[in-house]
């Protein structure tokens, strides 16, 4: 049987999806974030108009969010994902997509309290099984879950240092309980 989701859920995955490939298109031409949002909103999510848009309308404040969230906590998001890499994983040769789909999910962890911790790792983990065949996936499941934990567990601040591991060997998250 085959799980749909509801409109609300179905708008928030459009809007993660807009909003990772909103990151990608800022971190490739290094156009501003406001400017790429204004694209965005205009050319691609505003395009449902002329029925050229998506199939469903993202959450435009959620996608938003994510955007001006990563950008403004970039440094501090990348400081958690570099520390939450095992060994084998270098952020720095990181493919660029794949960079995005970790900044968006580990700033959802850090800010986005209405969506359940195994719902935003179940939405990137699907995104990147959306665009990665190989260990990719599993590394952005065992990240998002290491730094789920550390940041979203009360009384547990994040510990870069103590999330280095295989992220590689670490079993796909749970299905989402909804709220995401």
């Amino acid at each position: 049987m085959e799980h749909r989701k509801s409109s609300a859920s179905a708008r928030r995955s459009a809007a993660r999806l807009a909003a990772v490939q909103a990151l990608y298109q800022c971190d490739m031409t290094a156009i501003g974030t406001e400017q790429v949002l204004g694209e965005f909103v205009r050319f691609r999510l505003g395009a449902e108009e002329a029925g050229e848009g998506p199939l469903v309308e993202p959450d435009r404040a959620l996608f938003a969010a994510i955007v001006r969230g990563v950008a403004r906590r970039r440094s501090e998001i990348d400081r958690a994902i570099e520390g939450a890499l095992g060994p084998q994983w270098s952020f720095q040769r990181l493919e660029v997509l794949l960079r995005m789909i970790l900044r968006a999910g580990v700033w959802e962890l850090l800010e986005n309290r209405m969506a359940g911790t195994r719902v935003v790792i179940a939405e990137y983990l699907d995104l990147s099984d959306a665009f990665f065949t190989g260990r990719e996936p599993a590394m952005v499941n065992a990240v998002l879950d290491r730094i789920g934990r550390a940041v979203r567990d009360e009384g547990s601040p994040f510990d870069p240092a103590e999330t280095a591991a295989d992220p590689v060997s670490a079993g796909r998250a749970a299905e989402p309980d909804g709220g995401g």
